[in-house]
């Protein structure tokens, strides 16, 4: 086993008698010390060399124990330092923790003083090794923690770019299609694909590797629906009014994919050979839910109806509120379309 290393202390007074007891007692301790007789010498001693303790008394012509205390916190890299008092000082005692003192320890007559003044030192050493440990354990830690999350990072960049292929080779096997139904199935596919593509986007392009922002994230999905739905012959205006809420990324792509498939709905549906307005809102309600409604002005739809198209999209639905522990609800009382649904945040 290898031997413990020797501390070094250094000791602060202007009393020669005090500073030669001081040498022999803390030496039979184990403390290698090093004696300055006042406050400029022992910043200076200090400055120029390591030392694992410092005591320093208080009272001392020139500069002061507070005074020299107030130099020896200011170095780089400061030791501990334990403060010396009279027997009738706590408020200067006070004083010295306030400003900065490890510990201090009352001054007396006999050997007694450096016993307590080197149990204190023994004290002091173990909180200081304590501390250290644990600012490298926090140190340990964020580095984990920023691996982790630059290793999230990358999986979600491969996920969404992998997501970006399939969408790209859905496109292009509709576009060789002849057959309309076939094709639009294919597009409405790659619809959901791209919707989930967009969470993963939004996770590796943001600090937060593990929760979306949902309005900048509705913003691109509501966007490139636009996009997709508006023309010049039957444009439609889609609009989004929505908080900053954020969401796990499970969470997030199912609220993605319920928004697709029910604004491509309202698009397909809502005003046959003419232009209209579907509208996107998401807030927070309860303190911990969210709600979530997607509104058009347009012929409106019977709910007990059978599905107008394949009845993927209704499934697809009806499976992402499943997941969010709720259900999508219609308000038959709405002039058009108005389907709400409302959810817990986490």
């Amino acid at each position: 086993m290898a031997d413990t290393p020797p501390t070094y202390v250094l000791y602060i007074d202007d009393d020669a008698g005090l500073r030669r007891l001081a040498s022999r007692s803390l030496a039979r301790h184990g403390f290698v010390v090093t004696v300055a007789e006042g406050g400029a010498e022992g910043v200076a001693l200090a400055r120029e060399q390591r030392f694992d303790l410092i005591a320093v008394d208080h009272y001392m012509p020139g500069m002061d124990g507070l005074e020299t205390l107030g130099h020896l916190t200011a170095l780089p890299d400061a030791p501990p330092v334990v403060y010396v008092t009279g027997s009738e000082e706590g408020r200067i005692a006070v004083a010295a923790l306030k400003a900065g003192a490890a510990d201090y320890v009352v001054k007396s007559v006999g050997a007694d003083f450096f016993d307590l003044l080197a149990s204190a030192f023994a004290q002091v050493l173990e909180r200081a090794k304590l501390e250290r440990d644990k600012h490298a354990a926090e140190q340990m830690l964020r580095a984990s923690n920023a691996r982790l999350e630059a290793l999230l990072r990358e999986v979600n960049h491969r996920v969404a770019n992998s997501l970006q292929i399939v969408s790209a080779m859905v496109r292009m096997q509709s576009t060789a299609l002849a057959d309309e139904n076939a094709r639009a199935a294919l597009e409405d596919t790659q619809r959901r694909i791209t919707a989930i593509a967009q969470v993963h986007r939004r996770l590796y392009t943001t600090n937060d590797v593990e929760q979306v922002d949902m309005r900048e994230y509705l913003r691109a999905l509501v966007d490139e629906l636009g996009e997709t739905w508006s023309s010049d012959a039957e444009p439609r205006t889609l609009s989004l009014s929505a908080e900053p809420i954020r969401l796990a990324t499970d969470r997030a792509v199912s609220l993605g994919v319920i928004v697709t498939e029910l604004v491509s709905n309202a698009c397909k549906y809502a005003y046959p050979l003419k232009a209209g307005e579907v509208r996107i809102a998401l807030s927070q309600v309860d303190g911990d839910q969210f709600q979530l409604a997607v509104e058009d002005d347009g012929v409106g739809m019977d709910v007990a109806a059978p599905a107008r198209g394949t009845g993927v999209g209704t499934k697809l639905i009806r499976a992402m509120a499943q997941s969010l522990h709720t259900i999508v609800e219609y308000d038959v009382g709405h002039r058009g379309v108005r389907a709400t649904l409302r959810a817990a945040l986490g």
